[in-house]
Protein backbone atom coordinates (compact mmCIF):
# COMPACT_ATOMS: atom_id res chain seq x y z
CA UNK A 1 0.00 0.00 0.00
CA UNK A 2 1.10 3.56 -0.75
CA UNK A 3 2.65 4.95 2.43
CA UNK A 4 0.54 8.12 2.06
CA UNK A 5 -2.61 6.04 2.44
CA UNK A 6 -1.63 4.53 5.77
CA UNK A 7 -3.77 5.70 8.68
CA UNK A 8 -3.32 5.14 12.39
CA UNK A 9 -6.49 3.72 13.96
CA UNK A 10 -6.94 3.70 17.73
CA UNK A 11 -9.70 1.31 18.83
CA UNK A 12 -11.45 1.76 22.19
CA UNK A 13 -13.72 -0.88 23.75
CA UNK A 14 -16.92 -0.49 25.77
CA UNK A 15 -17.99 -1.54 29.28
CA UNK A 16 -16.89 -4.99 30.56
CA UNK A 17 -14.94 -5.59 27.34
CA UNK A 18 -11.29 -5.12 26.39
CA UNK A 19 -8.93 -4.78 23.45
CA UNK A 20 -9.70 -8.44 22.61
CA UNK A 21 -13.12 -7.58 21.14
CA UNK A 22 -11.41 -5.73 18.26
CA UNK A 23 -9.41 -8.77 17.07
CA UNK A 24 -11.26 -9.09 13.74
CA UNK A 25 -11.22 -5.38 12.86
CA UNK A 26 -7.60 -4.90 13.96
CA UNK A 27 -6.57 -7.81 11.71
CA UNK A 28 -8.48 -6.45 8.71
CA UNK A 29 -7.11 -2.92 9.11
CA UNK A 30 -3.52 -4.15 9.49
CA UNK A 31 -3.97 -6.40 6.45
CA UNK A 32 -5.03 -3.30 4.51
CA UNK A 33 -1.73 -1.62 5.45
CA UNK A 34 -2.83 0.55 8.35
CA UNK A 35 -1.29 1.08 11.76
CA UNK A 36 -3.57 -0.06 14.59
CA UNK A 37 -3.40 0.56 18.33
CA UNK A 38 -5.86 -1.32 20.54
CA UNK A 39 -6.02 -0.32 24.19
CA UNK A 40 -7.30 -1.85 27.41
CA UNK A 41 -8.78 0.83 29.67
CA UNK A 42 -8.18 0.55 33.43
CA UNK A 43 -9.36 -2.75 35.00
CA UNK A 44 -10.36 -4.01 31.55
CA UNK A 45 -8.99 -6.80 29.36
CA UNK A 46 -5.36 -7.42 30.34
CA UNK A 47 -4.96 -4.13 32.23
CA UNK A 48 -3.65 -4.91 35.72
CA UNK A 49 -5.47 -2.11 37.57
CA UNK A 50 -7.82 -3.51 40.24
CA UNK A 51 -11.50 -2.58 40.07
CA UNK A 52 -11.48 -0.91 43.52
CA UNK A 53 -8.68 1.40 42.35
CA UNK A 54 -10.86 2.94 39.64
CA UNK A 55 -12.49 5.71 41.67
CA UNK A 56 -12.86 8.18 38.80
CA UNK A 57 -13.14 8.41 35.04
CA UNK A 58 -9.66 9.95 35.01
CA UNK A 59 -8.24 6.68 36.30
CA UNK A 60 -10.42 4.57 33.99
CA UNK A 61 -9.35 6.55 30.91
CA UNK A 62 -5.67 6.89 31.87
CA UNK A 63 -4.37 4.31 29.32
CA UNK A 64 -5.93 6.24 26.43
CA UNK A 65 -4.90 9.67 27.74
CA UNK A 66 -1.31 8.53 28.27
CA UNK A 67 -1.23 7.15 24.75
CA UNK A 68 -2.63 10.38 23.25
CA UNK A 69 -0.06 12.43 25.20
CA UNK A 70 2.74 10.22 23.83
CA UNK A 71 1.92 10.95 20.18
CA UNK A 72 4.28 13.19 18.26
CA UNK A 73 3.14 16.80 17.87
CA UNK A 74 2.35 16.37 14.16
CA UNK A 75 0.77 12.91 14.48
CA UNK A 76 -2.98 12.51 14.03
CA UNK A 77 -5.02 9.38 14.69
CA UNK A 78 -8.45 8.02 13.77
CA UNK A 79 -10.18 7.41 17.11
CA UNK A 80 -12.82 4.67 17.08
CA UNK A 81 -14.97 4.10 20.16
CA UNK A 82 -17.63 1.48 20.78
CA UNK A 83 -20.52 1.76 23.25
CA UNK A 84 -19.23 3.29 26.52
CA UNK A 85 -15.92 3.77 24.67
CA UNK A 86 -17.58 6.83 23.16
CA UNK A 87 -17.06 8.58 26.51
CA UNK A 88 -13.32 7.90 26.18
CA UNK A 89 -13.38 9.39 22.66
CA UNK A 90 -15.25 12.48 23.84
CA UNK A 91 -12.71 13.16 26.60
CA UNK A 92 -9.74 12.51 24.28
CA UNK A 93 -11.18 14.94 21.71
CA UNK A 94 -11.59 17.58 24.42
CA UNK A 95 -8.04 17.16 25.70
CA UNK A 96 -6.18 16.48 22.42
CA UNK A 97 -8.27 17.93 19.55
CA UNK A 98 -5.17 18.64 17.47
CA UNK A 99 -4.18 14.94 17.52
CA UNK A 100 -7.49 13.53 16.20
CA UNK A 101 -8.15 13.55 12.45
CA UNK A 102 -11.63 12.05 12.87
CA UNK A 103 -13.55 10.42 15.73
CA UNK A 104 -15.82 7.50 14.87
CA UNK A 105 -18.58 6.74 17.37
CA UNK A 106 -19.62 3.13 16.72
CA UNK A 107 -23.06 2.63 18.28
CA UNK A 108 -21.50 4.61 21.11
CA UNK A 109 -22.23 7.19 23.78
CA UNK A 110 -21.60 10.57 22.09
CA UNK A 111 -21.33 13.47 24.50
CA UNK A 112 -21.73 17.14 23.65
CA UNK A 113 -21.71 20.45 25.51
CA UNK A 114 -25.49 20.00 25.88
CA UNK A 115 -25.64 16.23 26.35
CA UNK A 116 -23.77 14.85 29.35
CA UNK A 117 -22.97 11.32 30.48
CA UNK A 118 -25.78 11.25 33.04
CA UNK A 119 -28.46 12.13 30.46
CA UNK A 120 -27.35 9.34 28.11
CA UNK A 121 -26.92 6.77 30.89
CA UNK A 122 -30.41 7.44 32.25
CA UNK A 123 -31.96 7.02 28.80
CA UNK A 124 -30.07 3.76 28.18
CA UNK A 125 -30.99 2.36 31.61
CA UNK A 126 -34.70 3.17 31.09
CA UNK A 127 -34.59 1.19 27.84
CA UNK A 128 -33.21 -1.95 29.51
CA UNK A 129 -36.24 -3.78 30.94
CA UNK A 130 -34.13 -6.37 32.75
CA UNK A 131 -30.44 -6.92 33.48
CA UNK A 132 -31.22 -10.65 33.47
CA UNK A 133 -28.27 -12.61 34.92
CA UNK A 134 -25.91 -9.63 35.09
CA UNK A 135 -24.23 -8.92 38.42
CA UNK A 136 -24.24 -5.67 40.36
CA UNK A 137 -21.48 -5.52 42.99
CA UNK A 138 -21.53 -3.61 46.28
CA UNK A 139 -17.97 -3.93 47.54
CA UNK A 140 -18.37 -0.88 49.82
CA UNK A 141 -21.51 -2.30 51.46
CA UNK A 142 -25.16 -2.72 50.44
CA UNK A 143 -26.01 0.72 51.81
CA UNK A 144 -23.48 2.37 49.46
CA UNK A 145 -23.48 2.93 45.71
CA UNK A 146 -22.76 -0.13 43.54
CA UNK A 147 -19.05 -0.43 42.74
CA UNK A 148 -19.16 -2.56 39.58
CA UNK A 149 -21.37 -4.20 36.98
CA UNK A 150 -20.81 -7.36 34.95
CA UNK A 151 -22.85 -8.62 31.98
CA UNK A 152 -24.09 -12.17 32.54
CA UNK A 153 -23.92 -14.89 29.83
CA UNK A 154 -27.66 -14.76 29.08
CA UNK A 155 -27.62 -10.97 28.94
CA UNK A 156 -24.70 -11.07 26.51
CA UNK A 157 -26.39 -13.69 24.35
CA UNK A 158 -29.80 -12.03 24.12
CA UNK A 159 -29.06 -8.29 24.22
CA UNK A 160 -25.51 -7.71 22.96
CA UNK A 161 -24.43 -10.71 20.84
CA UNK A 162 -27.77 -11.93 19.46
CA UNK A 163 -26.58 -11.74 15.82
CA UNK A 164 -22.85 -12.29 16.41
CA UNK A 165 -21.21 -15.69 15.65
CA UNK A 166 -21.55 -18.01 18.68
CA UNK A 167 -17.80 -18.52 19.03
CA UNK A 168 -17.45 -14.78 19.74
CA UNK A 169 -20.11 -15.03 22.42
CA UNK A 170 -18.13 -17.91 23.97
CA UNK A 171 -15.00 -15.72 23.89
CA UNK A 172 -16.88 -12.86 25.54
CA UNK A 173 -18.27 -15.03 28.34
CA UNK A 174 -14.68 -16.11 29.08
CA UNK A 175 -13.13 -12.63 28.95
CA UNK A 176 -15.57 -9.98 30.17
CA UNK A 177 -14.60 -8.23 33.41
CA UNK A 178 -16.63 -6.10 35.84
CA UNK A 179 -17.03 -2.48 34.78
CA UNK A 180 -16.37 0.06 37.57
CA UNK A 181 -19.43 2.14 38.48
CA UNK A 182 -18.25 3.86 41.65
CA UNK A 183 -16.56 6.50 39.46
CA UNK A 184 -19.90 7.89 38.26
CA UNK A 185 -20.35 10.25 41.21
CA UNK A 186 -17.64 12.63 39.96
CA UNK A 187 -17.87 11.78 36.28
CA UNK A 188 -19.80 14.81 35.02
CA UNK A 189 -16.98 17.30 35.51
CA UNK A 190 -14.34 14.84 34.26
CA UNK A 191 -16.28 14.08 31.08
CA UNK A 192 -17.38 17.63 30.30
CA UNK A 193 -16.79 18.72 26.69
CA UNK A 194 -16.78 22.13 24.98
CA UNK A 195 -17.71 23.45 21.54
CA UNK A 196 -14.26 25.01 21.24
CA UNK A 197 -12.27 21.79 21.63
CA UNK A 198 -14.45 18.65 21.29
CA UNK A 199 -16.56 20.57 18.75
CA UNK A 200 -13.55 21.35 16.57
CA UNK A 201 -12.92 17.66 15.70
CA UNK A 202 -14.59 15.93 12.75
CA UNK A 203 -17.09 13.30 13.98
CA UNK A 204 -18.74 10.32 12.32
CA UNK A 205 -21.47 8.17 13.87
CA UNK A 206 -21.89 4.52 12.87
CA UNK A 207 -25.42 3.27 13.54
CA UNK A 208 -26.06 -0.44 14.23
CA UNK A 209 -29.70 -0.94 13.25
CA UNK A 210 -30.36 -4.15 15.24
CA UNK A 211 -28.75 -3.02 18.48
CA UNK A 212 -30.90 -3.93 21.51
CA UNK A 213 -28.83 -2.57 24.40
CA UNK A 214 -28.31 0.83 22.69
CA UNK A 215 -31.19 0.79 20.18
CA UNK A 216 -31.26 2.82 16.97
CA UNK A 217 -33.83 5.13 18.54
CA UNK A 218 -31.31 6.21 21.21
CA UNK A 219 -28.47 6.39 18.70
CA UNK A 220 -30.61 8.69 16.50
CA UNK A 221 -31.54 10.78 19.56
CA UNK A 222 -27.84 11.47 20.24
CA UNK A 223 -27.24 12.22 16.55
CA UNK A 224 -30.15 14.66 16.45
CA UNK A 225 -29.06 16.50 19.60
CA UNK A 226 -25.41 16.55 18.56
CA UNK A 227 -25.20 16.25 14.74
CA UNK A 228 -21.93 14.65 13.56
CA UNK A 229 -20.34 15.47 10.20
CA UNK A 230 -21.46 12.14 8.77
CA UNK A 231 -23.71 9.20 9.68
CA UNK A 232 -23.11 5.65 8.47
CA UNK A 233 -25.52 2.75 8.95
CA UNK A 234 -24.53 -0.91 9.24
CA UNK A 235 -27.60 -3.03 8.64
CA UNK A 236 -28.18 -6.36 10.33
CA UNK A 237 -25.76 -5.67 13.17
CA UNK A 238 -26.29 -6.16 16.88
CA UNK A 239 -24.45 -4.10 19.50
CA UNK A 240 -21.11 -5.83 18.86
CA UNK A 241 -20.56 -4.35 15.39
CA UNK A 242 -16.84 -5.16 15.34
CA UNK A 243 -17.59 -8.86 15.82
CA UNK A 244 -20.94 -9.10 14.04
CA UNK A 245 -20.07 -7.11 10.89
CA UNK A 246 -16.28 -6.58 10.93
CA UNK A 247 -15.80 -6.20 7.17
CA UNK A 248 -18.64 -3.69 6.87
CA UNK A 249 -17.22 -1.70 9.78
CA UNK A 250 -13.74 -1.70 8.21
CA UNK A 251 -15.17 -0.38 4.95
CA UNK A 252 -16.84 2.42 6.93
CA UNK A 253 -13.60 3.22 8.78
CA UNK A 254 -11.53 3.36 5.59
CA UNK A 255 -14.12 5.57 3.88
CA UNK A 256 -14.36 8.11 6.68
CA UNK A 257 -10.60 8.25 7.35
Amino acid sequence: MDQKMEKHFVLVHGACHGAWCWYKVATLLRSAGHKVTVLDLAASGLNQTKIHEVKSFSVYLEPLMEFMASLLAEEKVVLVGHSMGGVALSVAMERFPEKVSVAVFTTAYMLSPDLNLLSISEKVEKNIESNMDSQVMFDDGLDKRPTAFLFGPKMLESKLYQLTPPEDLTLAIMLVRPHPTNMDTISLEETKVTKERFGSVRRVYVVADQDIILPEEIQRWMIELNPPDEVKVITGSDHMVMLCKPQELCICLEEVS
